[in-house]
């Protein structure tokens, strides 16, 4: 099997190679991400490898299978960037990685939230200046804190497990609810409860139409004052422009990303020495009480491992069988 691997970098390629030595795979790495003008670069290839902010909508499904790619095998676990009624029709077979280290996201998630609660992002930047004056950085504690966790997969069963040990009370809300979240104390909690009852939310679920903007005008009004909001899951999850409105107001006192709904202009680039084109996302960073990191949950030895080793499972398993061990149905 030849495979294209798009949005590469040296991470990525490393672990891939490393993944491969037991499948013995043709891989070739291509920095670009797979758009409408960059899908001629897999020519040759029986699979493409693609990422989150890959795009793969009707018309680059179409001039893949055009040059009879029969695998999108992506290296994540949301599929929300591909058009997979086109890929049915087009007889394009779609596999992802359903898990790699829920770990990872959810202890990402709690290093957002304590680092925002204790306002260290600010303490640092003081220190380094010789100031060391405490006015400004104070923040609260955990314990006793109600935290609404929204999505209750492998990664929210984490984040409620870590916020659990931090003596907290923990709202769930999940059209499935979670019997592991149960046996560890969390409360199941309808949305509006969730809204109206916690000091902190945290967000872990899918992005699909029914979740698009979850958080926006109405369920940030419901909110309590001052509620200290995560997310880290997808960034269209959120209505940033009615959180800006949020945060100038103080309805929302704090807020954690390591997404952001137009992030694939921004994340994962080197844009230090351009000016920055994102002008919603530069008002973002004028709040001293935002925390952004640019999408590195996921960024962890043993989540890349698992990524690459469960990737080139899912073409292992189409070349033996025609079906990836992970299909996106």
């Amino acid at each position: 099997m030849h495979i294209t691997v798009f949005s590469s970098r040296a991470y990525d390629r490393r672990f891939l190679d490393q993944a491969n030595a037991s499948h013995g795979f043709t891989l070739t790495y291509l920095e670009p991400r797979l758009e409408a003008a960059t899908a001629v670069l897999a020519d040759g290839a029986d699979a493409v490898c693609v990422f989150v902010n890959d795009k793969l909508d009707a018309t680059v499904l179409q001039r893949l299978a055009t040059l009879k790619v029969r695998l999108v095998a992506l290296r994540c676990a949301g599929f929300n960037n591909v058009d997979l009624a086109a890929a049915k029709v087009l007889g394009l077979s779609v596999g992802r990685v359903p898990a790699y280290s829920p770990h990872a996201v959810a202890e990402h998630t709690l290093a957002l939230l304590l680092a925002l609660n204790r306002r260290l992002h600010r303490a640092y930047n003081r220190v380094r200046e010789g100031n060391f004056m405490l006015d400004g950085l104070m923040g609260f504690d955990l314990h006793g804190k109600t935290v609404g966790v929204v999505g209750t997969g492998r990664i929210g069963v984490n984040v409620v497990r870590i916020l659990r040990g931090f003596g907290c009370r923990v709202l769930t809300h999940d059209p499935l609810p979670s019997p592991e979240c149960l046996a560890l104390g969390a409360e199941e909690a309808d949305r509006a409860t969730l809204l109206a009852q916690s000091d902190l939310i945290t967000l872990h679920c899918p992005l699909t139409p029914d979740t698009r903007h979850w958080i926006n005008v109405g369920s940030i009004a419901a909110m309590r004052p001052g509620v200290m909001l995560i997310n880290t899951s997808r960034g269209a999850l959120v209505d940033t422009l009615a959180v800006i409105d949020a945060l100038k107001t103080g309805q929302i006192g704090a807020l954690g990303l390591d997404v952001y709904e137009e992030e694939a202009d921004l994340f994962f680039e080197d844009l230090s020495d351009q000016p920055l084109q994102d002008d919603v996302f530069a008002r973002l960073l004028t709040f001293p009480n935002v925390l952004i990191t640019g999408h590195q949950g996921f960024f962890t030895h043993e989540a890349l491992t698992a990524i690459a080793e469960t990737t080139l499972a899912n073409v292992a398993s189409f070349a033996r069988d025609g079906r990836p061990l992970h299909p996106v149905n």
